[in-house]
């Protein structure tokens, strides 16, 4: 579930940042996770670094799982978001350490082309991508990060509306 963050103790949650990348069509990336054999879309998304800032984060974990660097940032989530790893994971991820990851989430826009979309990178978190309508987002997420995406869907609706009519 996602929640803001202060409505729990977040000692026991990994410190992340996650892009929504839109397009001047107001389509958003999302890529099928290299490691799962199953339907697991999920926008670029990384943890923070030592000393590094969330945006800092998040450029550079744009660039490493994706190769795109022709991006202007145009929105961030006012708060952090949270969500749980579910049982088969909780006690995988990160050797048991975090019940979770909490999350400041950029708008990104793609000023590039398709060409300029890399996956297969020396940090690949992916096997495919597509571009995808935004607010289908929460429909084709992993289960366990359905109220994360409906969060960002929220936090985003009015900008990336916008941009789909052309008013980016």
């Amino acid at each position: 579930m996602a929640n803001i963050e202060g409505t729990k103790k977040n000692k026991h949650y990994r410190r992340g940042v996650g892009i929504v990348l839109v397009n001047k069509v107001g389509r958003v990336f999302v890529g099928q996770r290299i490691n799962s054999l199953e339907p697991a879309w999920q926008m670029p998304q990384g943890g923070i670094d030592e000393g590094e800032l969330p945006l800092q984060a998040a450029l550079r974990e744009l660039d490493e799982e994706t190769s795109i660097r022709k991006a202007e940032v145009i929105g961030e989530t006012s708060h952090w978001l949270r969500y749980d790893f579910p049982p088969g994971i909780l006690g995988n991820a990160w050797k048991g350490k975090y019940h979770g990851q909490k999350q400041k989430w950029y708008l990104i826009y793609f000023t590039g082309t398709n060409a300029d979309i890399n996956i297969r990178t020396n940090h690949a978190e992916f096997s495919d991508w597509k571009w995808v309508k935004f607010h289908s987002l929460p429909r084709i997420i992993v289960e366990f990060k359905k109220d994360l995406y409906r969060e960002i869907v929220r936090s985003f609706s009015a900008q990336v509306s916008r941009i789909e009519q052309g008013h980016q």
